[in-house]
């Protein structure tokens, strides 16, 4: 639910259509791994996965794991 319902429709759209693909299979570290990431300002998660500001460190595994869900990647 918390993937849907985010503050901006971009992020609202490419986060619970990650969820809806992966969250089944992640493991419980992933899965803490991307609970980071919602915690995280909604403008923010967009420029990073825009690739217009370099994110933290920290998330840059899952963020790399949703851009690759992404059409055209």
């Amino acid at each position: 639910m918390r993937s849907m319902r985010r503050g901006i429709k971009e992020m609202d759209l490419i986060l619970s259509a990650f969820a809806d693909a992966t969250l089944e299979n992640m493991t419980a570290q992933e899965l803490d791994e991307y609970e980071v990431l919602l915690h995280e300002n909604d403008q923010d998660l967009y420029a990073w996965l825009l690739g217009r500001a370099a994110p933290p460190e920290e998330i840059r595994p899952m963020l790399d794991r949703i851009k690759s869900t992404l059409p055209g990647n």
